[in-house]
C-alpha cells in the first residue's frame, strides 16, 4: 500500500511551445506515512496531485498505486483503480445539500456497486472515527466548516483506499480546526496503513507530517522528516 512516482514529466501547450509543469519528479510515499507537498502558487503542486490521482497522464514516467503500474491502463481501468484504491479529499467538500452525513458516504459505496445495511454501518463507523457520530444525520448546512471537512475525509475513506490524496484541507479553517484536521489525517494514515499526500500552503502544521517536499518550478526538493 504505497504510492510511487518515478521520473515524471508533464507538459502543457503554451503558445508555440510547451510549458513544463513537472520536471523529472520522483516521489515515494510508503504505507502508513504522510507526506506534505508545499510550494508557491503555480509551482506544480496541483499537477503533482492530479498525476498521482491518475486524473492526468504524464508525458513520461511511471505512477504505481498500491503495486499497480498505471502505465498503459485504459480509461475504464483507471476509473476502477481510483474508485477502489485511491481516496481524494478535494479542497472544497462539495457535499450534496439534500443528503445527511451518512448518506454522503453511502453514495460512494453505491458507486462501487455496494449498498444496503453494510454500507450504512461502514458509513456510521467512519463518521464515528472522525468524531462525527452525533452529527451523522445532519445535512451540510447544519455542520460547521471543520465538520464538513471531516465528512469529506470520511467519504474518501469509504472504499478503504491504499492511497489518500488531500488538497488544501485547512484552507477554509481557523488554526485550531486546521490542526485537528491534520492530526486526524496523520493518525488515520498510520492506523490504516494508508500512503497519504497532503498539498498545502499552510506551513503551521508541517511538523505533524512524516516528511515535507517542496515543488519549485516543477522540480521536487526534499524537506526535513518529522
Amino acid at each position: 500500500m504505497s504510492l510511487d512516482l518515478t521520473d515524471i514529466v508533464l507538459t502543457y501547450p503554451d503558445g508555440d511551445g510547451r510549458l513544463t509543469a513537472l520536471d523529472r519528479v520522483d516521489l515515494h510515499v510508503p504505507a502508513g506515512t504522510t507526506t506534505a507537498v508545499v510550494g508557491p502558487s503555480g509551482s506544480g503542486k496541483s499537477s503533482l496531485l492530479a498525476v498521482a490521482a491518475t486524473l492526468i497522464t504524464p508525458d513520461s514516467g511511471r505512477v504505481v498505486v498500491d503495486g499497480v503500474d498505471t502505465t498503459g491502463l485504459r480509461p475504464k481501468q483507471l476509473t476502477a483503480l481510483r474508485r477502489e484504491r485511491i481516496g481524494i479529499v478535494f479542497q472544497q467538500p462539495n457535499l450534496i445539500a439534500s443528503l445527511t452525513a451518512t448518506e454522503q458516504l453511502q453514495v460512494m459505496a453505491h458507486l462501487d456497486g455496494r449498498s444496503g445495511r453494510d454500507a450504512r454501518q461502514r458509513a456510521r463507523h467512519l463518521l464515528d472515527t472522525v468524531g462525527l457520530a452525533s452529527r451523522a444525520d445532519r445535512r451540510p448546512h447544519q455542520l460547521s466548516g471543520g465538520e464538513r471537512q471531516r465528512v469529506n475525509i470520511a467519504r474518501a475513506l469509504m472504499n478503504d483506499p491504499a492511497v489518500l490524496l488531500v488538497d488544501e484541507p485547512t484552507s477554509a479553517l481557523d488554526h485550531e480546526r486546521g490542526s485537528a484536521v491534520i492530526d486526524l489525517l496523520t493518525d488515520l494514515s498510520t492506523e490504516r496503513g494508508i500512503a497519504t499526500v497532503i498539498v498545502t500552503h499552510d506551513t503551521h502544521h508541517l511538523h505533524r507530517t512524516d516528511r515535507v517536499v517542496e515543488v519549485v518550478d516543477g522540480r521536487l526538493r526534499l524537506g526535513a522528516s518529522r
